[in-house]
């Protein structure tokens, strides 16, 4: 599977965008995909902060995560615009029985697909070979654009996970 996905990130937003992405407790059915997709368009078109239109962005990425960008060179996002995100994500969840929140889930890339593993499994996975420290690695903590294209998907070794696995000697 090819996990490039710069192509589908407006090309038009600034780097310093903010930088939102939620990952579905699975992979979305192609009949909820081209349910979603309408769905974060029109979101996005009607996004909103103090009454002001958010240049946004929303898009399904992989199947599995929903990804929110707003670029604050235009307007700023307020709370009260990113709470309107969030309804939305809840909505999505209650509509295809996802949970989208669960930040315990980690997602890798194993055998060229997208596997998620709870994070009380990491260890297990990783002493028994499962996850290696070149295992790629969905880093949903990004916060902005630039952050996203260089950080989102990185080898465990790169990530916050590294701490959680022995120094290897070179």
């Amino acid at each position: 599977m090819d996990f490039s996905f710069e192509q589908y990130l407006p090309a038009d937003f600034h780097n310093s965008s903010r930088v939102w992405i939620y990952q579905a407790s699975r992979l979305f059915t192609m009949g909820e995909a081209l349910q979603l997709e309408p769905r974060l368009q029109d979101f996005a078109a009607n996004w909103l902060s103090h009454g002001a239109p958010v240049k946004g962005y929303a898009n399904l990425l992989f199947g599995q995560f929903v990804v929110c960008m707003a670029d604050e060179t235009a307007t700023g996002v307020s709370g009260c615009s990113t709470d309107s995100s969030v309804r939305v994500i809840k909505q999505i969840e209650q509509d295809f029985g996802v949970a989208m929140f669960d930040r315990q889930q980690l997602a890798f890339v194993v055998k060229d697909k997208i596997q998620l593993l709870p994070l009380s499994q990491f260890q297990y996975a990783y002493n028994n070979g499962f996850i290696t420290p070149e295992t790629l690695y969905f880093n949903n903590t990004v916060a902005t654009k630039a952050d996203m294209l260089q950080n989102w998907i990185i080898p465990v070794k790169q990530s916050w996970l590294a701490a959680k696995i022995p120094v290897q000697n070179s």
